[in-house]
């Protein structure tokens, strides 16, 4: 089959090492690579860093806006957060910890990715349809605590595959 080549150094200098990272990670070591340069460089959705980073930084944005301090979240009652939505992002942030392990024993650094791109999908669709700053003191604080775990989620996924996770898009 024929195809060209394009070396480490010259991808990393054409879409930047994070894009480079995680498309590499995303892969399983067994299958074939076929790295879509134009999708790396792109800032839209169909990129999944972009997509997964912005994730991140909408939600640095919104706790920018409470201005409350993320150590008071620590023991808030989660008991508001009964929409659908919220419900799958909570089931999707406990989910976390065994896919990192299953990460870890398998060497398929593609999981971590892969649950990162669900997580954010997840995030995103909760943003869309979820209003963060109400005037109810429960349920704003309930809501700040579910984001504020997804940032630390996505914060340490993206860390293991040595990406960066902006504050700010």
């Amino acid at each position: 089959r024929a195809g060209s080549y394009v070396t480490l150094r010259d991808l990393i200098e054409e879409v930047g090492c994070d894009a480079t990272r995680y498309f590499l990670a995303a892969r399983r070591a067994d299958s074939q690579l076929v790295f879509d340069i134009d999708l790396a460089r792109a800032q839209t959705n169909d990129n999944p860093v972009y997509y997964i980073q912005y994730a991140h930084a909408r939600i640095c944005s919104v706790l920018a806006q409470w201005n409350g301090e993320i150590s008071s979240l620590k023991d808030v009652n989660l008991s508001t957060l009964n929409m659908p939505n919220e419900t799958k992002l909570m089931q999707r942030l406990s989910e976390y910890p065994e896919v990192v392990s299953d990460a870890a024993t398998e060497l398929a650094p593609h999981t971590i990715a892969n649950y990162l791109k669900e997580c954010a999908a997840d995030l995103h669709s909760y943003y869309n349809d979820t209003k963060f700053l109400v005037d109810d003191t429960s349920t704003k604080l309930a809501r700040m605590a579910l984001i504020a775990a997804t940032q630390q989620v996505l914060k340490n996924g993206l860390d293991l595959l040595g990406v960066s996770a902006p504050n700010k898009m």
